[in-house]
Protein backbone atom coordinates (compact mmCIF):
# COMPACT_ATOMS: atom_id res chain seq x y z
CA UNK A 1 0.00 0.00 0.00
CA UNK A 2 1.34 3.30 -0.82
CA UNK A 3 2.26 6.08 1.09
CA UNK A 4 -0.80 8.52 -0.18
CA UNK A 5 -3.38 5.38 0.17
CA UNK A 6 -2.37 5.43 3.81
CA UNK A 7 -2.85 9.09 4.34
CA UNK A 8 -6.32 9.27 2.44
CA UNK A 9 -7.64 5.85 4.35
CA UNK A 10 -6.63 7.73 8.17
CA UNK A 11 -8.23 10.82 6.92
CA UNK A 12 -11.73 9.20 6.71
CA UNK A 13 -14.03 8.55 9.47
CA UNK A 14 -14.67 5.46 10.86
CA UNK A 15 -17.46 3.29 9.48
CA UNK A 16 -20.16 3.71 11.61
CA UNK A 17 -21.75 0.78 13.75
CA UNK A 18 -24.83 -0.91 12.85
CA UNK A 19 -28.24 0.76 14.18
CA UNK A 20 -29.97 -2.15 16.43
CA UNK A 21 -33.17 -3.58 14.92
CA UNK A 22 -36.40 -2.54 16.57
CA UNK A 23 -38.60 -5.26 17.96
CA UNK A 24 -41.80 -4.66 15.30
CA UNK A 25 -44.14 -5.89 18.41
CA UNK A 26 -47.07 -7.15 16.02
CA UNK A 27 -48.92 -8.00 18.73
CA UNK A 28 -49.16 -4.44 20.44
CA UNK A 29 -49.89 -2.47 17.33
CA UNK A 30 -52.72 -4.93 16.55
CA UNK A 31 -54.10 -3.69 19.83
CA UNK A 32 -53.28 -0.34 18.83
CA UNK A 33 -55.22 -0.86 15.26
CA UNK A 34 -58.52 -1.92 16.88
CA UNK A 35 -58.64 1.09 19.39
CA UNK A 36 -57.85 3.65 16.50
CA UNK A 37 -60.34 1.93 14.18
CA UNK A 38 -63.27 1.25 16.96
CA UNK A 39 -63.78 4.87 19.02
CA UNK A 40 -66.89 3.00 20.29
CA UNK A 41 -65.10 1.12 22.52
CA UNK A 42 -64.65 3.64 25.20
CA UNK A 43 -66.66 6.68 23.54
CA UNK A 44 -69.71 4.76 24.48
CA UNK A 45 -68.91 4.13 28.53
CA UNK A 46 -68.19 7.67 28.43
CA UNK A 47 -71.43 8.32 27.03
CA UNK A 48 -73.41 6.08 29.29
CA UNK A 49 -71.42 8.07 32.56
CA UNK A 50 -72.58 11.66 31.30
CA UNK A 51 -75.95 10.77 30.90
CA UNK A 52 -75.59 9.19 34.30
CA UNK A 53 -73.73 12.64 35.88
CA UNK A 54 -76.33 14.95 33.94
CA UNK A 55 -79.27 12.86 35.98
CA UNK A 56 -78.00 12.81 39.00
CA UNK A 57 -77.24 16.61 38.98
CA UNK A 58 -80.82 17.51 37.79
CA UNK A 59 -82.09 15.09 40.22
CA UNK A 60 -79.89 17.00 42.98
CA UNK A 61 -81.26 20.04 42.45
CA UNK A 62 -84.36 18.88 43.34
CA UNK A 63 -83.63 17.23 46.50
CA UNK A 64 -86.48 16.73 49.22
CA UNK A 65 -85.22 17.88 52.72
CA UNK A 66 -87.38 15.42 53.79
CA UNK A 67 -85.64 12.55 51.97
CA UNK A 68 -82.41 13.62 53.22
CA UNK A 69 -83.45 14.01 56.77
CA UNK A 70 -85.43 10.76 56.62
CA UNK A 71 -82.41 8.38 55.49
CA UNK A 72 -80.07 10.14 58.38
CA UNK A 73 -82.71 8.44 60.54
CA UNK A 74 -82.63 5.36 59.43
CA UNK A 75 -80.06 2.71 61.11
CA UNK A 76 -76.41 2.38 59.92
CA UNK A 77 -77.24 -0.59 57.51
CA UNK A 78 -80.17 0.61 55.94
CA UNK A 79 -78.56 4.15 55.13
CA UNK A 80 -76.25 2.49 53.03
CA UNK A 81 -78.82 0.72 50.78
CA UNK A 82 -80.11 3.57 49.87
CA UNK A 83 -76.97 6.14 49.36
CA UNK A 84 -75.41 3.35 47.17
CA UNK A 85 -78.60 2.94 44.75
CA UNK A 86 -77.25 5.73 42.41
CA UNK A 87 -73.76 4.44 42.49
CA UNK A 88 -74.91 1.08 41.78
CA UNK A 89 -77.34 2.38 38.73
CA UNK A 90 -74.01 4.32 37.51
CA UNK A 91 -72.01 1.24 37.60
CA UNK A 92 -74.80 -0.95 36.10
CA UNK A 93 -75.54 1.13 33.00
CA UNK A 94 -71.64 1.58 32.21
CA UNK A 95 -71.11 -2.58 32.68
CA UNK A 96 -74.15 -2.87 30.31
CA UNK A 97 -72.84 -0.40 27.61
CA UNK A 98 -69.25 -2.04 27.60
CA UNK A 99 -71.54 -5.41 26.82
CA UNK A 100 -73.53 -4.30 24.46
CA UNK A 101 -70.39 -2.69 22.88
CA UNK A 102 -68.28 -5.95 23.26
CA UNK A 103 -71.81 -7.63 21.17
CA UNK A 104 -71.64 -5.50 18.45
CA UNK A 105 -67.77 -5.20 18.27
CA UNK A 106 -67.17 -9.03 18.31
CA UNK A 107 -69.82 -9.49 15.50
CA UNK A 108 -67.50 -7.21 13.26
CA UNK A 109 -64.14 -8.29 14.35
CA UNK A 110 -63.40 -10.48 11.27
CA UNK A 111 -66.70 -9.44 9.21
CA UNK A 112 -65.40 -6.18 8.47
CA UNK A 113 -62.07 -6.72 7.09
CA UNK A 114 -63.81 -9.38 4.70
CA UNK A 115 -66.51 -6.75 3.89
CA UNK A 116 -63.98 -3.54 3.21
CA UNK A 117 -61.67 -6.36 1.47
CA UNK A 118 -58.66 -5.02 3.96
CA UNK A 119 -57.84 -8.82 4.64
CA UNK A 120 -56.10 -8.72 1.59
CA UNK A 121 -53.39 -6.43 2.77
CA UNK A 122 -53.62 -7.37 6.26
CA UNK A 123 -52.97 -10.93 5.27
CA UNK A 124 -49.96 -10.07 3.28
CA UNK A 125 -48.02 -8.52 6.69
CA UNK A 126 -46.02 -10.25 8.06
CA UNK A 127 -48.87 -11.03 11.09
CA UNK A 128 -50.22 -14.32 11.69
CA UNK A 129 -53.70 -15.03 11.54
CA UNK A 130 -53.27 -15.88 15.78
CA UNK A 131 -52.14 -12.86 16.26
CA UNK A 132 -54.72 -10.93 14.69
CA UNK A 133 -57.28 -12.91 16.20
CA UNK A 134 -55.87 -12.33 20.15
CA UNK A 135 -55.49 -8.91 19.13
CA UNK A 136 -59.43 -8.85 18.59
CA UNK A 137 -60.24 -10.97 21.58
CA UNK A 138 -58.10 -8.67 24.15
CA UNK A 139 -60.63 -6.47 23.25
CA UNK A 140 -63.48 -7.57 25.23
CA UNK A 141 -61.93 -9.84 27.57
CA UNK A 142 -59.13 -6.82 28.60
CA UNK A 143 -59.29 -3.57 26.90
CA UNK A 144 -63.50 -2.89 27.63
CA UNK A 145 -63.23 -4.36 31.46
CA UNK A 146 -60.41 -2.07 31.51
CA UNK A 147 -61.90 1.22 30.21
CA UNK A 148 -65.14 0.38 31.92
CA UNK A 149 -63.40 0.47 35.64
CA UNK A 150 -61.59 3.38 34.88
CA UNK A 151 -64.61 5.19 33.79
CA UNK A 152 -66.48 4.04 36.50
CA UNK A 153 -64.07 4.76 39.12
CA UNK A 154 -64.35 8.67 37.78
CA UNK A 155 -67.88 9.24 37.79
CA UNK A 156 -68.25 7.29 41.25
CA UNK A 157 -65.68 10.04 42.13
CA UNK A 158 -67.66 12.92 40.58
CA UNK A 159 -70.72 11.76 42.17
CA UNK A 160 -69.37 11.57 45.61
CA UNK A 161 -68.29 15.05 45.23
CA UNK A 162 -71.76 16.16 44.05
CA UNK A 163 -73.33 13.95 46.54
CA UNK A 164 -70.93 15.34 49.39
CA UNK A 165 -72.02 18.64 48.56
CA UNK A 166 -75.84 18.26 48.15
CA UNK A 167 -76.68 16.02 51.38
CA UNK A 168 -75.33 19.00 53.81
CA UNK A 169 -77.26 21.30 51.93
CA UNK A 170 -80.28 19.49 52.68
CA UNK A 171 -80.15 18.40 56.33
CA UNK A 172 -78.20 15.40 56.45
CA UNK A 173 -75.25 14.69 58.30
CA UNK A 174 -71.44 14.90 56.09
CA UNK A 175 -70.14 11.96 57.64
CA UNK A 176 -73.09 9.71 56.24
CA UNK A 177 -71.88 9.26 52.60
CA UNK A 178 -68.89 8.27 53.60
CA UNK A 179 -69.84 5.72 56.26
CA UNK A 180 -72.37 4.23 53.96
CA UNK A 181 -69.97 4.07 51.04
CA UNK A 182 -66.43 3.75 51.18
CA UNK A 183 -64.43 4.57 48.27
CA UNK A 184 -62.06 2.26 49.26
CA UNK A 185 -64.42 -0.93 49.71
CA UNK A 186 -65.90 0.27 46.66
CA UNK A 187 -63.03 -0.29 44.16
CA UNK A 188 -62.25 -3.70 45.25
CA UNK A 189 -65.85 -4.63 44.94
CA UNK A 190 -66.18 -3.05 40.73
CA UNK A 191 -62.81 -4.53 40.09
CA UNK A 192 -64.03 -7.61 41.49
CA UNK A 193 -67.43 -7.94 39.68
CA UNK A 194 -65.57 -6.70 36.39
CA UNK A 195 -62.89 -9.67 36.47
CA UNK A 196 -65.63 -11.97 37.48
CA UNK A 197 -68.37 -11.34 34.60
CA UNK A 198 -65.28 -10.96 32.27
CA UNK A 199 -64.34 -14.65 32.75
CA UNK A 200 -67.55 -15.68 32.82
CA UNK A 201 -68.67 -14.20 29.54
CA UNK A 202 -65.23 -15.11 28.07
CA UNK A 203 -67.40 -18.06 25.58
CA UNK A 204 -69.76 -15.92 24.50
CA UNK A 205 -66.95 -13.28 22.86
CA UNK A 206 -65.32 -16.76 21.33
CA UNK A 207 -68.98 -17.74 19.93
CA UNK A 208 -69.19 -13.92 18.10
CA UNK A 209 -65.75 -13.85 16.92
CA UNK A 210 -66.54 -17.52 15.35
CA UNK A 211 -69.83 -16.27 14.13
CA UNK A 212 -67.85 -13.34 12.77
CA UNK A 213 -65.64 -14.41 10.80
CA UNK A 214 -67.58 -17.57 9.43
CA UNK A 215 -71.28 -15.51 8.37
CA UNK A 216 -71.06 -13.74 5.01
CA UNK A 217 -73.38 -11.24 6.27
CA UNK A 218 -76.52 -10.98 9.08
CA UNK A 219 -73.91 -11.96 11.51
CA UNK A 220 -76.73 -10.85 14.26
CA UNK A 221 -79.22 -13.28 13.41
CA UNK A 222 -76.38 -15.99 12.33
CA UNK A 223 -75.03 -15.58 16.41
CA UNK A 224 -78.69 -15.13 17.96
CA UNK A 225 -80.87 -17.05 16.19
CA UNK A 226 -79.53 -20.49 16.47
CA UNK A 227 -79.78 -20.70 20.08
CA UNK A 228 -83.51 -18.90 20.06
CA UNK A 229 -84.23 -21.54 17.59
CA UNK A 230 -82.73 -24.41 19.68
CA UNK A 231 -84.98 -23.25 22.97
CA UNK A 232 -88.05 -22.69 20.49
CA UNK A 233 -87.65 -26.55 19.30
CA UNK A 234 -86.82 -28.22 22.56
CA UNK A 235 -89.86 -26.81 24.28
CA UNK A 236 -92.15 -27.92 21.68
CA UNK A 237 -90.72 -31.27 20.98
CA UNK A 238 -89.81 -32.42 24.51
CA UNK A 239 -91.51 -30.01 26.83
CA UNK A 240 -88.32 -29.15 28.40
CA UNK A 241 -86.03 -26.17 29.42
CA UNK A 242 -82.66 -26.82 29.68
CA UNK A 243 -81.27 -24.82 26.78
CA UNK A 244 -82.88 -21.83 28.29
CA UNK A 245 -81.51 -22.32 31.32
CA UNK A 246 -77.84 -22.78 30.45
CA UNK A 247 -78.02 -19.60 28.41
CA UNK A 248 -79.28 -18.20 31.89
CA UNK A 249 -76.93 -20.03 33.84
CA UNK A 250 -74.22 -18.10 31.58
CA UNK A 251 -75.28 -15.29 31.22
CA UNK A 252 -76.20 -14.64 35.18
CA UNK A 253 -74.34 -17.21 36.34
CA UNK A 254 -71.52 -15.33 38.10
CA UNK A 255 -73.04 -13.39 40.98
CA UNK A 256 -74.80 -16.75 42.02
CA UNK A 257 -71.19 -18.70 41.76
CA UNK A 258 -69.16 -15.36 42.69
CA UNK A 259 -70.84 -14.52 46.03
CA UNK A 260 -72.43 -16.38 48.56
CA UNK A 261 -76.01 -14.39 49.16
CA UNK A 262 -78.54 -16.66 47.75
CA UNK A 263 -79.37 -14.08 45.16
CA UNK A 264 -77.35 -11.66 44.74
CA UNK A 265 -78.69 -10.37 41.61
CA UNK A 266 -81.66 -9.57 43.81
CA UNK A 267 -79.30 -7.77 45.95
CA UNK A 268 -76.96 -6.22 43.32
CA UNK A 269 -77.18 -2.37 44.72
CA UNK A 270 -75.52 -3.65 47.86
CA UNK A 271 -72.55 -6.54 47.10
CA UNK A 272 -69.74 -5.87 49.59
CA UNK A 273 -66.77 -7.69 50.54
CA UNK A 274 -68.86 -9.93 53.23
CA UNK A 275 -70.27 -11.46 49.78
CA UNK A 276 -67.73 -12.33 48.05
CA UNK A 277 -66.50 -15.62 47.37
CA UNK A 278 -63.39 -15.85 45.51
CA UNK A 279 -62.92 -19.50 45.93
CA UNK A 280 -66.06 -20.79 45.15
CA UNK A 281 -66.00 -19.02 42.05
CA UNK A 282 -62.46 -20.72 41.39
CA UNK A 283 -63.60 -23.92 42.06
CA UNK A 284 -66.78 -23.73 40.14
CA UNK A 285 -66.88 -26.03 37.13
CA UNK A 286 -69.35 -23.89 35.26
CA UNK A 287 -66.05 -21.43 34.83
CA UNK A 288 -63.53 -23.58 33.43
CA UNK A 289 -65.87 -25.48 31.29
CA UNK A 290 -66.53 -22.31 29.98
CA UNK A 291 -62.98 -20.97 29.40
CA UNK A 292 -62.06 -24.26 27.75
CA UNK A 293 -64.88 -23.61 25.24
CA UNK A 294 -63.79 -20.29 24.62
CA UNK A 295 -60.27 -21.52 24.07
CA UNK A 296 -62.08 -24.16 21.39
CA UNK A 297 -64.12 -21.15 20.12
CA UNK A 298 -61.08 -19.23 19.60
CA UNK A 299 -59.07 -21.55 18.24
CA UNK A 300 -61.66 -22.54 15.86
CA UNK A 301 -61.45 -18.59 14.85
CA UNK A 302 -58.26 -19.03 14.51
CA UNK A 303 -58.40 -21.49 11.93
CA UNK A 304 -61.04 -20.30 10.15
CA UNK A 305 -59.33 -17.18 8.99
CA UNK A 306 -56.64 -18.48 6.88
CA UNK A 307 -59.05 -19.70 4.69
CA UNK A 308 -61.72 -16.63 4.37
CA UNK A 309 -61.81 -14.52 1.54
CA UNK A 310 -63.29 -11.34 0.95
CA UNK A 311 -66.99 -10.76 0.95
Amino acid sequence: MSPSNTLLDSALPPPAAPRPTTKTRPFYWSVRRELWENRSIYIAPLAAAGVVLVGLIIGALHLPTKWAHMVSTLDPSRQSQIVAIPYAIAATAIMATAFVVAIFYSLGALQSERRDRSILFWKSLPVSDLTTVMSKAVIPLVVLPAVSFAIMLVTLLFMLAVTAVVLPMNGAPANLLLSAFPLGRTTVELAYVLVVFTLWHAPIWGWLMLVSGWARRATFLWAFGPPVVACVFERLAFGTSYLPALLHYRLTGALTEAFTAGDASANMNHLDLAQMDPLKFMFTPGLWLGLLVAAILFAAAVWQRRYRAPI
